[in-house]
């Protein structure tokens, strides 16, 4: 902080202002300039948070990982490391020192068209993966910056749609998260949000930049702009943001004339500077040489692969998964030609390599594969015939900048996979979306395979999984609904918003939350997966803490979840959702094997936020355990 102050100090007026903002020339974007008389080094931002992508004016190539949403199905915070450590490793490899990510958003609307950035729609799980991400990302001197705070639930009317979100609903759904990854995670930075909340900007709202986050919080970091999310000098600096990206409308000449009126002083523009600074020199960005380096393109795609089939989750499975010795095999389907290495917009990777799937079911087996795209239904359903196996390839391409119109497959999937199935009865459809799909097919087809956006290696990853190379193991971070109706924002006024506003009127029952209080059933549960072996568990409550006895009864290896929930008594003054996320832990069994699993649930699980107090306040009376579906006891408070 003392060097970060002395450099201030040497600064003129001019000089602090070049340093509030990024610029955009032919040459250089995504950046703010360093300043050579005082050794200050540049800004270099670079978005993720699928991988390195586009930084400068040249996008470079990097690793694309696959989808966060499918790092979230892990429910493995080692493998967010190990997601992280590639990011934050090709951060430097690229000659970059900001990275855009993580994405934690909750998915409040499935339909969001970047549902795939974020981690899913609990609290809970999305902060314990944020906050393994970022301290992998930062292990390699690269400042995180978490995304978007707060609320960017929508890209409908994202620019200035307002979300009026009552006091306990943002403590308990929109915020831990946030909370996690500034305090628990130290995020070296956050970047304020597009949309309004309660009426005011993100990005000048100082009761979320400084009164919660810096006085609350006692978070440190430094606030960056998301890219025109800026809509004021004045508000926006004295709310604290810090850094308006991508250029300086509001905070270049804008800032230098408010500065000359009296309306912003000069101390405030140093605090800026000496935050953000102080950040770098802690990171060693102030320290070291700016470099471009080869990214070991084989290493971390062979990363990229193991994440991406931990991630992927078996939904249905009539024995036909995994494939052993397949006589032939059709390859059938939109999704099937080309991998899919991300969906669309600013987290878009351009990948170093990327292998098909059909190249990469070749590498598993002799057996002869037809392939088709799946345009034509008759050849499709001929190619299927002529197979002993078909394997459908479906999904979405859900992107940044506007939300799908539904959750309904698009074109003509949902009949190409009720033909294929028709016409062979061994079919496998490998689902490549970005989130839940309607499936009016389901019930037709003896085996399904949510891959999400596996990323470059998406040929490889999904082929090691359908042959049983790997045993899935992830499980769902969001609930597929049956019917469109039955998602939780389901009117107009909720979902896209009337005249501007969009009110978040179904308060904390967002997710499994809702369907769970509604008692309506989805068509898959969040926290589902199943698996090519079996487990069991068998656990018991002691004061906060669970003792889980996970066994594999199968006859494979595999990796199980314990999942605990708790539910807290509810009433109509105060109601509460019937379960919630406490705690979780991944866990790899051999055949016959067993271990113990000690899970301790923090107050918080039990507690809600009392609005007459304006802090947590722990649910009186008893409160229902459960573990992966079996109610095992209660805690009285």
């Amino acid at each position: 902080m003392a060097r970060a102050k002395a450099i201030v100090a040497q600064m003129t007026l001019d000089e602090k202002i070049a340093q509030l903002h990024g610029i955009k020339t032919e040459q250089q974007y995504r950046v703010v300039p360093g300043n050579d008389r005082l050794k200050i080094p540049p800004l270099l931002v670079t978005n993720g948070p699928s991988g390195v992508g586009p930084g400068d004016v040249v996008q470079p190539l990097a690793t694309a990982l696959p989808a966060p949403i499918s790092l979230a199905a892990t429910w493995d915070v080692t493998a967010s490391k190990r997601f992280g450590d590639v990011i934050g490793e090709e951060t430097v490899h690229v000659g970059r020192n900001l990275m855009e990510a993580p994405t934690i958003n909750i998915a409040r609307i499935p339909t969001n068209g970047r549902t795939f950035e974020g981690y899913g729609e609990d609290p809970y799980l999305v902060g314990r993966m944020s906050v393994a991400n970022i301290k992998a990302i930062q292990k390699h001197g690269v400042l995180a910056n978490v995304k978007h705070y707060i609320a960017n639930n929508q890209e409908t009317n994202r620019f200035k749609v307002n979300e009026i979100i009552d006091e306990r609903t943002l403590r308990e759904i929109y915020l831990p998260a946030f909370e996690a990854s500034m305090k628990e995670g130290k995020s070296a930075s956050a970047m304020c949000a597009f949309p309004k909340i309660n009426g005011t900007f993100s990005c000048e709202h100082p009761w979320l930049l400084n009164d919660l986050a810096r006085d609350e919080w006692k978070w440190d970091g430094f606030y960056t702009s998301d890219f025109g999310a800026v809509h004021s000098t004045v508000e926006s600096s004295k709310a604290g943001l810090d850094v308006e990206m991508p250029t300086g409308k509001f905070f270049g000449d804008e800032m230098k004339k408010a500065v000359a009126e009296g309306k912003v002083t000069e101390q405030e523009i140093d605090r800026k500077l000496v935050k953000r600074f102080a950040k770098m020199i802690e990171f060693g960005i102030f320290d070291r040489p700016i470099t471009q380096t080869p990214i070991p393109a084989q290493k971390n795609g062979a990363t990229a692969r193991e994440l991406a089939q931990q991630g992927m989750v078996l939904l249905k499975n009539n024995n036909v998964l995994p494939l052993t010795n397949p006589k032939s095999i059709a390859l059938i389907g939109p999704y099937a030609g080309a991998a899919m290495t991300g969906g669309g917009g600013s987290s878009k990777v351009k990948p170093l390599y990327t292998v098909n799937p059909l190249d990469g079911l070749k590498t598993r087996t002799t057996a002869p594969i037809s392939y088709t795209d799946g345009k034509d239904l008759e050849l499709a359903k001929e190619a299927a015939k002529n197979a002993e196996v078909a394997i459908v390839m479906v999904g979405d391409n859900a992107t940044e900048g506007r939300d799908k119109p539904s959750l309904a497959l698009d074109g003509n999937q949902d009949a190409l996979i009720e033909a294929v199935a028709a016409a062979n009865p061994n079919t496998v459809v490998v689902l490549k979306s970005g989130g839940p799909v309607l499936m009016p097919w389901l019930d037709k087809v003896p085996a399904l395979l949510e891959a999400w956006y596996p990323g470059e290696e998406d040929g490889n990853a999904v082929a090691g999984v359908l042959f049983g190379e790997v045993n899935p193991s992830g499980k769902l971070p969001i609930t597929f609904p049956k019917a469109p109706g039955d998602v939780p924002a389901n009117t107009p006024a909720q979902y896209p918003g009337i005249d501007g506003t969009a009110t978040y009127s179904e308060g904390i029952f967002v997710g499994y939350r809702h369907y769970d209080a509604k008692q309506i059933q989805p068509l898959f549960p969040f926290g589902y997966g199943l698996s090519y072996t079996t487990f069991e568990t068998k656990a018991r409550v002691v004061g906060n803490t669970v003792i889980a006895r996970v066994t594999n009864t199968g006859k494979r290896e595999g990796s199980e979840v314990v999942q605990v929930y708790v539910g807290s008594p509810s009433t109509n003054e105060l109601k509460e959702a019937p379960k919630e996320l406490g705690a979780f832990a991944k866990v790899t069994l051999k055949p016959g094997e067993c271990k113990l699993v000690t899970l301790t649930l923090n107050n918080r699980a039990f507690s809600h936020w009392d609005i007459a107090t304006h802090g947590w306040k722990i649910t009186p009376g008893r409160h229902q355990i459960t573990v992966n579906g079996k109610v095992i006891g209660s805690a009285r408070r």
